[in-house]
C-alpha cells in the first residue's frame, strides 16, 4: 500500500477476494448509475440509450442493460474474437440487476441543489467502482471490451473510438426520447477524472 493507492492493499492473489472485490465494484457501478438517473438532470450515454429503448418496450432500466450488454459481449466474442472472463458476464447480468433492485431505495430529489449532489456523488462513486471491479483483473466489461476490440483492429486510438461509441450511443438514446440534459454534458466532462482516481486507489495502471 502506498499513499498514492491507499487500496491497493484489497487486491490479492486469492481469487475469493478478487471475486469479492468484483462483486463490490459492480453493486457500487450499479449503484451510482441509479443515482445518476434519479437525480433527474440528465444521465451517462449508454443510460440514455437505456431510458431510451424502455419509452418504446416494456422493460425496465436494468433488463434492457443486461440485454444491450448480452448482445455487445456475444459481438465482440464472436465478431470480433475478443476474449471475455468471469468479470465480463456479471458485469452484464449483475449492474442491470442491481440498477432494479435499488431503484425503490434511492430518492428523486425535487430541489435543483440537491439533485446535482446527488449526481455528482454518483460520478464519484462510478469512478470508485471501475477502480474496484477492473482491479478485481477477472475479465473487460462489455462496452471496454468493444473498444478494446475495436482498438485492435482498427488501430485507431482507445479514447477516440470510446468517444464515436459514446456519441452515437447519446444520439440513438436521445432520439428515442432518453433522457439528455446537463448532466449528460457534466457526466462526459467529469467521468474521466473520476475514473482516474478510481483506479489510482487500487494502484491500477500505475509502475510498482
Amino acid at each position: 500500500m502506498t499513499a498514492s493507492a491507499p487500496l491497493a492493499r484489497l487486491v490479492r492473489p486469492s481469487r475469493l477476494a478478487r471475486f469479492v472485490l468484483l462483486l463490490t465494484g459492480l453493486f457500487l457501478y450499479g449503484l451510482s448509475l441509479r443515482m445518476m438517473l434519479d437525480a433527474n438532470v440528465g444521465t451517462a450515454p449508454w443510460e440514455v440509450l437505456h431510458v431510451g429503448v424502455t419509452r418504446h418496450l416494456p422493460l425496465t432500466v436494468g433488463v434492457v442493460s443486461i440485454l444491450t450488454g448480452a448482445v455487445i459481449v456475444a459481438f465482440t466474442a464472436l465478431r470480433l474474437k475478443e476474449r471475455i472472463g468471469l468479470g465480463t458476464v456479471l458485469n452484464v447480468v449483475l449492474i442491470g440487476v442491481f440498477l432494479d433492485l435499488l431503484a425503490p431505495l434511492i430518492p428523486n430529489p425535487v430541489a435543483w441543489g440537491w439533485q446535482w449532489v446527488q449526481f455528482l456523488l454518483g460520478v464519484g462513486l462510478l469512478g470508485f467502482a471501475t477502480g474496484a471491479y477492473v482491479a478485481a483483473g477477472l475479465g473487460a466489461g462489455p462496452r471496454d471490451g468493444l473498444t478494446l476490440a475495436l482498438n485492435r483492429l482498427t488501430g485507431w486510438p482507445v479514447p477516440r473510438i470510446r468517444s464515436v461509441v459514446e456519441v452515437a450511443v447519446l444520439l440513438v438514446g436521445w432520439a428515442l426520447g432518453g433522457p439528455l440534459g446537463w448532466g449528460t454534458l457534466v457526466f462526459a466532462l467529469t467521468v474521466g477524472p473520476a475514473m482516474g482516481w478510481g483506479l489510482g486507489l487500487f494502484g491500477v495502471g500505475k509502475k510498482a
